[in-house]
């Protein structure tokens, strides 16, 4: 039984910003100045098991490092957008690639300039430390915060709702 309040039947893709959503809104810094993020283990599991289903994933991220490329790539993701200056400009052209329509996708995000995006999707998500702002447009709030889990909540109640969380593509990476 999924806690999220939408028909999660619609949903063929995700979409995540990174700093805040897939990784924690704190991050130390390089001396150069690069951040060093974390992933969550279960969030790279859930997101490589969504694309072996056929789900369509993207990542919006206005930060760039080759870490976070590498990261996500290695977990089958092939539309990543990085340096996004204006996300709703990457999120229109992943529709354009996908075919999706926005009603069909879930995207997470947790700030300000995830706030267009989400006013477009049909299914937006918060993390449980997001902005006020974002908390208030978001359908679902996860009670995951930033980094702890916010994919893996929102892929493994989707998936089970659409009877595709378990089956042979589950047992491995």
């Amino acid at each position: 039984m999924s806690s999220i309040n939408y028909d999660l039947s619609k949903i063929k893709a995700f979409a995540f910003d990174v700093d805040g959503v897939l990784s924690s809104n704190v991050v130390p810094l390089y001396p150069d100045g690069d951040p060093m993020r974390t992933v969550n283990i279960k969030d790279g599991y859930a997101l490589q098991l969504a694309i072996k289903k056929g789900y369509h994933v993207a990542i919006i991220t206005g930060g760039y490092t080759d870490a976070v490329r590498t990261r996500f790539a290695r977990l089958g993701i092939t539309h990543i957008y990085m340096k996004s200056a204006v996300k709703i400009h990457d999120f229109q052209d992943f529709l354009e690639k996908t075919g999706v329509q926005p009603e069909e996708v879930l995207y997470a995000g947790d700030d300000i300039p995830d706030y267009d995006v989400m006013c477009q999707v049909g299914l937006p998500v918060a993390p449980a430390d997001a902005a006020p702002e974002i908390k208030a447009i978001a359908r679902y709030i996860s009670h995951c915060k930033g980094g702890e889990g916010v994919a893996r909540d929102v892929i493994e109640q989707t998936l089970k709702a659409q009877g595709q969380w378990m089956g042979k593509e589950a047992f491995g990476w």
